[in-house]
């Protein structure tokens, strides 16, 4: 990339809630594409020592955002010097729904990639499975949003994944009339995307992973390795699986249970999703094993193209992550899992320096249509990703380009009110992120859930469809 646009201007202070690798990842591209006041650049994080901060002439406050705090810590902070003050929400153990709502009132806008509680959410063992999952989580912001329409933009799950994947879906349905000879108009509204995803035929959506991206060193015994947050994956982890849960579905696992109140649009399963395996398909493995792991967009996706006949449901894609991380990743869990569950003593993010080669292959798999499945997503090396953006891996940057396309999109549209990923316009979201996502390429497979079985032991399978979630999660 030779040169940087400037997408906008901001008029007031930006707070950067957390530093740790996401955020480190996002400062650079904030200086590139915006025009702001530096000296009201603050940066707040209990744990990093603020060094880069420093570096890039940035205000450090090594000190956690909480419960108690937040208001009196915040709000001087966005409202100093005037103009319009810009929250990006990058830390865990932070409310969401609480900071954004605050933002709201004092007309700062806000970004954040993950609807995230105050600590001790995740691992409160008086609360149920169902309490403690993204589902209800959401639940809480699609709340916050009917307590107060419109407004100061609020821009909810705006990272890679939740993010960036919903708008891989729309353009994965646009390509996907195309090429089967589909004459449409492009949908304008929430339910005329669901009825191309109904007429197209799309049964189900996986958001499908691989990271290949390998270290120098191999992973330590006791230490939990990653390539992006390792208290973000665990907490999420630990979380019981969840996905979309689509109307072409005709089985229900033994112990996969709905909600009682909400929009309905998912179950969830009384197991942890990082032990929960699923199979899927990505372009460079082929078939693959990939992690049930709850996220938002599985929900919110699944919802988005809900469409209705009065009360009843009549179409919804079932829409699940399928999420294979890096080997150093998956033997982390395995070692983590065989201990009750109980993290590592330490853990490590590889940063750009450390990983040997490798790629982030983040998209969506759309399958059960005439051409049977497509994926479309990136493909982003951690070479290309040395070459475009410092102080970040693949998986990092395909997060902070989110940031800055959500960031962009709530400076052009600053009373929208609180808003999913999803509604945004997934076309201007693209053009700003994609520079940054190396290829973004689409692949049409015959693979199936019932393809590559060895035939050796009697399966509990539906032959009649390939597309049930019953061919699909491993048991």
């Amino acid at each position: 990339m030779s040169s940087f646009p400037v997408h906008a201007r901001i008029t007031g202070p930006i707070v950067m809630i957390g530093f740790g690798s996401i955020g480190k990842g996002t400062l650079p591209l904030i200086e590139r594409h915006f025009e702001y006041d530096a000296k009201r650049f603050v940066i707040l994080d209990p744990h990093e020592d603020g060094e880069l901060a420093t570096k890039h002439g940035v205000r450090f406050i090594k000190q956690g955002v909480t419960r108690e705090n937040y208001r009196e810590l915040l709000i001087p902070l966005l409202t100093e010097g005037g103009g319009q003050g810009f929250c990006v929400n990058l830390s865990v153990d932070t409310s969401s729904v609480d900071i954004m709502t605050m933002c709201r009132e004092i007309g700062a806008l806000y970004v954040d990639t993950v609807v995230e509680p105050w600590a001790g959410f995740y691992f409160d063992r008086s609360m149920g499975p169902e309490a403690r999952s993204n589902y209800a989580l959401r639940e809480t912001l699609l709340a916050a949003k009917r307590a107060n329409p419109g407004g100061t933009t609020a821009v909810s799950t705006c990272g890679a994944n939740p993010g960036m994947v919903s708008w891989f879906v729309k353009q994965a349905l646009i390509n996907l009339a195309a090429d089967t000879g589909l004459a449409i108009n492009e949908p304008k509204s929430r339910d005329g995307w669901a009825q191309l995803a109904q007429q197209l035929g799309v049964k189900g959506i996986h958001i499908a992973e691989r990271d290949t991206q390998r270290a120098r060193a191999p992973k330590p015994m006791n230490s939990f390795v990653n390539t992006w947050s390792v208290e973000g994956f665990v907490s999420e982890g630990l979380q019981p699986a969840e996905l979309g849960w689509g109307t072409h579905e005709k089985w229900m696992p033994e112990n996969g249970r709905s909600h009682a109140q909400g929009c309905q649009a998912a179950i969830y399963l009384l197991q942890p999703g990082a032990n929960t395996r699923v199979r899927s398909w990505c372009p460079t493995p082929g078939a693959q094993y990939g992690f049930l792991v709850t996220h938002n967009e599985s929900i919110s996706i699944a919802d988005y193209f809900t469409l209705r006949d009065g009360d009843k449901v009549v179409y919804r894609p079932t829409c699940h992550y399928a999420y294979h991380p890096a080997n150093d990743a998956v033997l982390s869990l395995h070692e983590m899992f065989g201990a009750a569950g109980k993290m590592q003593p330490t853990w490590h993010i590889l940063d750009e320096h450390e990983i040997v080669d490798g790629i982030d292959e983040l998209g969506v798999l759309l399958y059960g249509h005439a051409k049977n499945a497509y994926w479309y997503g990136s493909q982003l090396s951690i070479e290309e990703t040395r070459l475009i953006a410092p102080y970040q891996n693949a998986t990092g940057l395909q997060v902070s380009s989110a940031v800055l396309a959500g960031m962009v999109w709530a400076l052009e549209n600053p009373t929208a009110g609180i808003v999913e990923a999803d509604e945004l316009d997934f076309r201007r979201c693209l053009e700003v992120q994609t520079p940054y996502l190396g290829p973004v390429k689409g692949y049409y497979t015959d693979w199936t859930p019932l393809n590559d079985r060895p035939g050796l032991f009697e399966e509990d399978i539906d032959t009649s469809d390939p597309w049930q979630f019953r061919n699909i999660l491993v048991r």
